[in-house]
């Protein structure tokens, strides 16, 4: 064989493993790049990033449903005070009060009446009291006015009142009494039991016999 044709043929050999060793590989084309894994990496959590979930906000209890006022009772009203104090003070009646009779001047059987409140509450003393003098027909005569039912005597517990009794003068015509009865005057028809009283020596004259309104002293009731 010529040299020039020896030196062809390497030539052609050469070439031939040099196409060989720059061929495709197994698992693509020379030169492409490599396919990507079909098992997805794990994931990296970003540095400083929250590894908790959010904490949700408390629920708050509900709260009562507020009640109808309508179904609630009505508060009890207070009462209103009076503007008069004395708007609840009765008239004194015989159960009220204590009673006696005291002699004051013999020369006109004259005698001091006087009652005391005994109750726990005030009452009025009214007007004149209602004597009885013995078994004698009729009462004692009014001496004197007396104050109305609004100006009456407020008797508290324990304070007293004083009327002044005089029998007359001994005439003649009268009669002398062992004991006298006495109701009070109460501007109605309230039922009472008198109270008596020991008279010893109470002369009475018909036409002279008295007896003066409810007063606040013993001076004032036998000097009228």
């Amino acid at each position: 064989m010529s040299t020039v044709r020896r030196s062809a043929v390497v030539l052609v050999t050469l070439a031939t493993v040099a196409l060989t060793a720059c061929g495709p590989g197994e698992d693509g084309a020379a030169g492409s790049p490599a396919a990507p894994s079909a098992t997805p990496s794990t994931p990296v959590t970003p540095t400083g990033a929250p590894t908790k979930a959010p904490t949700e906000p408390p629920t708050e209890a509900p709260t009562t449903a507020p009640t109808d006022a309508s179904t609630k009772p009505p508060a009890p009203s207070k009462p209103t005070p009076p503007a008069d104090p004395d708007y609840d003070v009765f008239p004194c009646s015989t159960y009220d009060v204590t009673f006696t009779a005291t002699l004051a001047e013999p020369t006109t059987s004259s005698y001091l009446l006087k009652i005391t409140n005994k109750s726990g509450k005030p009452c009025r003393a009214l007007g004149h009291p209602v004597v009885a003098v013995g078994d004698h027909d009729g009462r004692a005569g009014e001496r004197g006015p007396a104050p109305g039912i609004e100006d009456a005597i407020r008797l508290a517990p324990g304070q007293s009142a004083y009327a002044g009794l005089m029998g007359g003068l001994k005439d003649g015509k009268g009669k002398t009494v062992a004991s006298i009865a006495m109701t009070m005057s109460t501007d109605s028809d309230l039922e009472q039991k008198p109270l008596k009283a020991s008279t010893p020596g109470l002369y009475v004259s018909p036409d002279k016999n008295s007896v003066t309104a409810w007063m606040t002293n013993a001076e004032d009731a036998l000097s009228l």
